[in-house]
This record gives structure tokens, sequence and C-alpha cells, in this order.
């Protein structure tokens, strides 16, 4: 008799050679949610995708959410492309965009306390917030939210998704759909602590409403001014913030009017400040953190 068993191997290293023996990045988080940021300002990067695999393990690499690069931009100050762990890239992350306006700031590349930011989401434009050489925090305008389900994408009628019956893993919950420049799922649950993400994390992330997966918020109203939540990201799993995630969360509590237009979310990794102001857009404030910097080996 014979067995057999299946196991997880670790990504297989980065070969390419185009990139340099050893890569330069930095690593950085807001509130937790960890990316490595690598400059691509004079040979941009051809191949991403197994590079983000390779450098998010936590194990066997430099450890985080996924890889963010740092380049020029036509249209902007600067450009930044994002790749999750698992080497899909991502539209636009909010946590990335503080870090970035740090590490521009206080690594002598800009001078502005006001940064335009090209994404693949759009411009968005980063008010730092500095004490002498250092960025405290850094307020990032994030748009506005798209509530239409075509441009979310989300396959489903009308002119938008709020607090409507979705079926994950054979339980209804009720959802209100937002895209930030990146799609969302936002639903409320009685207590975000006790609730079982990885059950529903993953089903709701491939959920087949959203031809392109979603980003999902699991939410707890703690009162008009205040909301607790946890996420579950495309293509990283649960992080312990969420930008985009924490701006669709405040959009979904004010049209279910569950909250002020301004209030606190409570993430594992901290708290931001996020406000649906009068111009329509929204706004996020809260800090960012260098970690290490170092070379990654390519090819090792």
């Amino acid at each position: 008799m014979s067995s057999t068993s299946t196991f997880s191997c670790r990504p297989a290293p980065v070969s390419d050679k185009r990139l340099p023996r050893r890569l330069p990045f930095t690593k950085m988080q807001g509130l937790g949610n960890d990316y490595i940021y690598v400059e691509e300002f004079t040979s941009p990067l051809a191949d991403p995708a197994p590079l983000a695999v390779a450098v998010s393990d936590r194990h066997f690499g430099v450890g985080g959410d996924g890889l963010v690069l740092i380049g020029l931009s036509d249209r902007a100050d600067f450009r930044m492309r994002i790749f999750n762990a698992d080497g899909s890239e991502a539209e636009m992350c909010g946590n990335a965009t503080r870090c970035i306006g740090k590490y521009l700031y206080e690594k002598g590349l800009t001078t502005k306390t006001e940064i335009t930011l090209e994404t693949l989401a759009g411009i968005r434009i980063l008010a730092l917030n500095t004490e002498g050489s250092l960025v405290r925090t850094v307020r990032v305008q994030m748009g506005r939210p798209i509530l239409t389900p075509a441009d979310i994408p989300m396959e489903a009628e009308g002119e938008s998704f709020i607090d409507q019956d979705i079926l994950v893993d054979g339980t209804s919950f009720r959802g209100t759909a937002v895209s930030m420049g990146n799609p969302h799922l936002v639903i409320p649950v009685p207590k975000v602590a006790d609730f079982n993400l990885q059950r529903f994390g993953p089903p709701c992330e491939r959920h087949p409403w959203f031809p392109k997966r979603v980003n999902t918020e699991f939410v707890e109203i703690i009162n008009r001014k205040r909301i607790r939540m946890r996420v579950w990201e495309r293509g990283s799993g649960e992080t312990l913030a969420c930008g985009t995630g924490a701006c669709a969360a405040l959009t979904a509590g004010v049209l279910n009017g569950w909250t002020e237009r301004a209030a606190v979310l409570e993430l594992r990794g901290g708290e931001l400040e996020i406000e649906w102001a009068g111009d329509g857009a929204i706004y996020m404030t809260g800090g960012a953190t260098f970690v290490f910097s170092g070379e990654y080996i390519i090819g090792s």
C-alpha cells in the first residue's frame, strides 16, 4: 500500500536577470499593514509579480502584505504600483499612500508637503503633517466613492447595492458595495472580534458577483462616530489594516445611517480618521512607520 500527501512549498526564488543581484528595499507599515517598498526611478521592473510573491513570504522572504513600487510619473509628482502577496496587482492602497508620503519626504526625494501620487485608481493628493524633517501624519484625499455596480465592478442590477442580501457559504448577510478605486463589500456584524473571518473571508473575496474579486470589511458599529472593523483583502487574506477599506466602511456607515460623515475607524493595527467631506471626496488621516531597510538577494 502506498500513501500520498500534499504540502505547501516556499515560493520559487526570483531569477529575473534584469534585476540587480542585490535589490535595495525599505519595509514600512501603516497600522500594521506592511509592504516592501522598492524604488524604480531609473529602470521600471518588467515583471514584478514573482518578486512580490517572494519578498512577501514571511518565512523565506522579507515578509509583508505585498510589494509597492515607487516611480516617476508624467501625470503627477510620483507614481505608485501595488502588488499583493499573491502577485496580483491592486488598484489602490490607502495605508501605502501614507507610507509613500513619509518615504518621499524623509528620504529627501521631495520638499513638498502636498504631493500628487498617480495610482491605478487615479491621482491621489497627500497632505503631510510635518515636524522638522519628520512626517507625523498624512491626510490623503482618497477620491469620491463609487456606488454604481457596473463601475465597482459588481454583477448586480440597479444604481447601487446598499444594505442588500448576499449569500456567502450558505449564510445570508446584508452588504453594501463600494469602490474606492478598488472593490469593497461592507458587512455589519454584531461583534467583529468573535466573527469567523477565516470561514467567510475567502468565499467573500471570490464571490461570483465580483468579477475582479473583492475586499471585504466586517464592521461593528460602536456609536455614530466610531466603527470597529476587520478586513479580508484580495490576494493577502486578513490584514491588520486597510485604508481604502476604512473609507468604504465609513461610506457604508453614512449611506445606511449608522454614523456621522466623520468617524474613527478602529482596525486591528490602530485607528484612522475618515471623513466624507462636503466636496464629495473621502479623506483619510493616519500615521506611517519605517520598519527597516536592506537588500533582497535575487535568485537566492
